[in-house]
Order: C-alpha cells, then structure tokens, then sequence
C-alpha cells in the first residue's frame, strides 16, 4: 500500500522519491530543447535537478527535526508531486536557486523556537534570505518573517532587531566588492526591479493562471481545516504551523506581484506540503489514504502530460 510505504522514513523512500523525480524532471527537460544538443544543457540542468533533490531532503529534516509533521515521508512526497504538477514553472531557474536557499532559511528561523543561540539563527537566516535575493528579487521579502519569529520568541532583547540587518550587510557588501572588481556595478539597479504585477496589469489572469489559483485556495482551505483540527492542540506545534502559513502568505504575495509567465509558486511548496501532509495524518480510514494518494499522483501526472502537450 502506497500510504504504508510513504508512512515511514527509510533509505528506500528517498529512493524511490529521486529516482521519480529524475524521471520527470529530465523527460520535461526532453521535451523542451527546442533544438537545443543535450550537451550544451546537460551541465546546468544537473545543477539544477541536485538543488531540487537537496530541497527535498531539506525539507524533510525540517519536519523531522522541527516535528512539524509525524515522523513520515508524506511531506517529501507532496512537495515532489507539486514539482510535477507545476513542472512548467522549472523554467525559472533563479526562483529554483532561490527557494533552495530559503528552506536553508526557514529551517533556521523555525529552528528558532527553541530559544538557544537564536542571535546565530537570525543571522543565518538574514543571511541566507539575502542570499536567495540576488537569484529573485522579492526574495527579500521573506525578511519580514525573520522580524515576526523575533516578535514572536525573543521580542525583548534589543540586539535580536539589529542582527537581521547585519546578515542582510554582510552579504550585500560581498556582492557589492564581487561586482566592483568585475565592473558590473549595475547589477544591483537591474536585478532589484521589483515588479507589482496585480497593480500594473489590466487583467487578473495576466498575473495567475486558472491552474496556480485552484492551487492557492484548495492550499488555503487545507490549511484551514488543519487549523481547525489542531486548535485545542498544546501551543507549540500550532505556533510553528502559523508561522509556516505565514511562509505561504508571503509566497502567495509574491505570486501576485509578479507576471503568470514568471510566476515564483515553488516557494509556496514547501509549507503546502506541511498542511497537506497534516491533513492527511488526520485522515483515519486507511483506504480513503489510499484513494487521496493515488488521486494526487494521477492528477500530477495527468498535468505534467498535458504540459509536454
């Protein structure tokens, strides 16, 4: 049974996850050369396919270790359907790059909850957030996370409110002497654009696509039925899981100010894959499981074909 195999955590199930997702990740890329030789591609794409497959483990030590879920591989399984599903969206390399070093960051921020040595953890994470601008500008945006997790655990301590900006700094002052001695100066004025897509398009549809937001609120009421579910549950976990809906928040809100054809939905992945996988540890019956499972597999599936169409 699939729920079963999924229900735990061994060698074999990150296996089976990355052989899946090299299957479909270099059948898309087949199918877009467009004339392109495979060795001129080859390189890049490899980069790329290693930074999805870390992300996916990333994610999975976040959950383990944060216990943002139980101790299973549903929340790796639902994030590698969501590749699939979007696998359209592989195109933008710089969100790829991005989003790989914002789980680093939210591993970090989450991380935070503990209350030990949460001065190395802001930065870190500020640190790692302004790492994952210079590939999508609006990546920045995350930052305001940082500063609510610090309102949240350790509001009191004046130094916490200033280290966002120190790991911001340090990587900003890199850049800058990196660009100096290469004379690219002007990276800066035309990488940090900031488009607001919703406020200056003329239709909603040239902002997100029909497929993007039946994602959205399908993600938005999981997340709403978890909430529900968990609302008599101790602090901890349910804390953790508003800030992860916060992740998705953000993520959604740049979705919106950005174009349908540059669309950055990766980032939401990651904490739709908590909510799902929440979701479906509350699901009792082990045969309704099955049907969800093999309902989502299908339909990823279904429109990853109808994308190579």
């Amino acid at each position: 049974m699939i729920s079963s195999f999924f229900g735990k955590t061994k060698p074999i199930n990150y296996i089976v996850l990355a052989i899946f997702l090299f299957l479909f990740y270099f059948t898309n890329l087949f199918f877009q050369l467009n004339g392109q030789k495979i060795n001129q591609v080859i390189p890049l794409e490899l980069l790329l396919f290693s930074v999805l497959l870390f992300s996916v483990f990333i994610i999975n030590q976040i959950v383990r270790t944060e216990k943002a879920t139980e101790s299973n591989s549903y929340t790796m399984l639902f994030f590698v359907l969501m590749i699939v599903t979007f696998s359209d969206e592989l195109v933008l390399r710089n969100v790829d790059f991005a989003n790989f070093f914002l789980l680093l960051a939210f591993w970090r921020i989450l991380s935070i909850k503990s209350t030990r040595h949460v001065k190395h953890k802001i930065f870190d994470a500020s640190l790692l957030i302004a790492i994952a601008s210079l590939f999508y500008d609006w990546a920045i945006a995350f930052m305001l996370l940082v500063f609510f997790v610090i309102g949240v655990y350790d509001r009191k301590t004046l130094k916490n409110w200033l280290v966002p900006f120190l790991g911001m700094a340090t990587i900003f002052i890199l850049s800058f002497t990196v660009l100096k001695l290469k004379g690219t100066l002007n990276f800066f004025e035309d990488h940090y654009q900031f488009s607001l897509g919703l406020f200056t398009t003329k239709s909603f549809f040239q902002v997100l696509n029909i497929k993007t937001l039946i994602y959205l609120i399908l993600s938005v009421m999981v997340s709403m039925v978890v909430f529900v579910r968990l609302r008599n549950v101790s602090g901890g976990k349910l804390l953790l899981l508003r800030i992860v809906f916060l992740i998705f928040l953000l993520g959604t809100a740049l979705i919106l100010f950005t174009p349908a054809d540059a669309s950055p939905v990766l980032l939401t992945f990651f904490p739709s894959a908590v909510f799902l996988t929440n979701y479906f540890e509350g699901i009792k019956k082990r045969k309704f499981q099955e049907v969800m499972l093999i309902g989502c597999m299908v339909l990823a599936c279904t429109l990853f074909v109808f994308h190579l169409n």
